[in-house]
């Protein structure tokens, strides 16, 4: 399928016309008229990219201690009482779902740096970066760009292969759910046949390997996450959205109120906004509650205990984290969460404190939070 690259602008929004599932996909019992009612299951912590995401220029080791988006740091993540994982899903040139967040990889042989798009490269040249999977091998030297543009080697402290979305879902404990964000390029124009042909690929191993693991799709690019909804009703779909903290020419991207339209206009089931966006325009939570929509966000600021209990008490269903194993625990701490069934109870709870409310205030709590917000939407 051919791409060209053209200005977010030019993006037309696409037609109503409803696709099918790939051929060999059963239909039977599926609605593709009505969006499942969905919530979260309480109050859920979602490990970004498994453990936490890599940041290759920090000096904070914790972001680089496993390989993100590895099977590695998903089987770390789920030690954790913690509901799902989050990780980015494209497709190679040959048809494969390989779990990767950078639109582009990159390498260095012999002083030089080298640069491919993921999604030109077959499974087989997306596999030979990084450790390989048989020790005797030697894979290319994988590089990653910084947003600053510079070329840093991807050193963490426990390395692991790249891997397919079919071996996340064979190898990764079975009780984890997914957060699979469908992955696109914002700068690249999407004919509407790539992306069905992207997408029914993607389905096509979630039907085949899923089973009863919990699955929510997710996606920056709002046609994807509308026609993912049109070709499948099993599991919910929610919009990503940096909620106005950067701009897009597509202005379904700038604000949670444009997020609402989306996933009205295309039967979806919640929105993922990035925190700040949340914090900054608290009113839209109500908006989003009376739109039957579930809200989850995202962002640098959900790795602090008091932004992450602030969204608790703001009704938001949950939050993607980098610092899986502190924020697990300050949330089961907090929150007197149900722990996991091979977790210990916090030795301040007892059993019969196992549940989720709603906590009362004091108003210097109250002024506490307060000031708390009003500090952190300056940021």
């Amino acid at each position: 399928m051919a791409l060209r690259t053209v200005l977010v602008a030019d993006v037309p929004s696409l037609p109503d016309s409803v696709y099918g599932l790939a051929e060999g996909m059963s239909l039977s019992g599926l609605d593709l008229t009505k969006p499942k009612p969905f919530k979260m299951p309480g109050f859920s912590v979602i490990g970004h990219r498994g453990n936490g995401m890599n940041v290759l220029q920090s000096s904070d080791r914790r972001t680089r201690g496993f390989k993100e988006n590895s099977i590695l740091s998903f089987n770390s993540a789920a030690k954790f009482p913690i509901d799902f994982i989050e990780f980015d899903v494209q497709v190679t040139k040959d048809d494969c779902p390989v779990i990767f967040h950078d639109d582009f990889i990159y390498s260095q042989e012999n002083g030089v740096v080298n640069e491919s798009r993921v999604t030109d490269l077959n499974l087989s040249e997306f596999l030979l970066y990084g450790p390989q999977k048989e020790a005797e091998k030697i894979g290319k030297t994988l590089m990653r760009k910084s947003k600053e543009g510079q070329v840093l080697k991807w050193d963490v402290d426990s390395d692991d292969p790249l891997c397919t979305l079919q071996e996340a879902f064979e190898r990764v404990e079975q009780s984890l759910g997914f957060n699979i964000e469908l992955k696109f390029d914002d700068q690249v124009l999407y004919e509407r046949e790539f992306l069905v042909h992207v997408l029914r690929t993607v389905l096509q191993v979630v039907f085949d390997y899923a089973k009863d693991r919990p699955v929510i799709f997710s996606s920056f690019q709002p046609d994807a996450a509308q026609l993912v909804r049109e070709l499948q009703s099993t599991y919910p779909v929610f919009f990503l959205t940096d909620a106005g903290n950067q701009m897009y020419k597509d202005e379904r991207r700038n604000s949670l109120e444009e997020a609402i339209k989306v996933c009205l206009d295309g039967k979806l089931q919640g929105i993922v906004s990035e925190v700040r966006g949340v914090f900054r325009n608290p009113s839209a939570i109500a908006k989003i509650k009376e739109s039957n929509l579930s809200l989850l966000t995202y962002g640098k600021l959900n790795n602090v205990g008091e932004a992450v209990y602030m969204q608790y008490v703001m009704g938001i269903e949950g939050v993607i984290v980098d610092f899986v194993e502190e924020i697990s625990e300050s949330v089961t701490l907090m929150m007197i969460r149900p722990p996991s069934p091979s977790s210990p109870l916090p030795s301040s709870a007892s059993k019969d404190d196992v549940a989720i409310t709603r906590p009362e205030f004091s108003q210097k709590e109250i002024d506490f939070l307060l000031k708390l917000l009003s500090q952190l939407i300056q940021h």
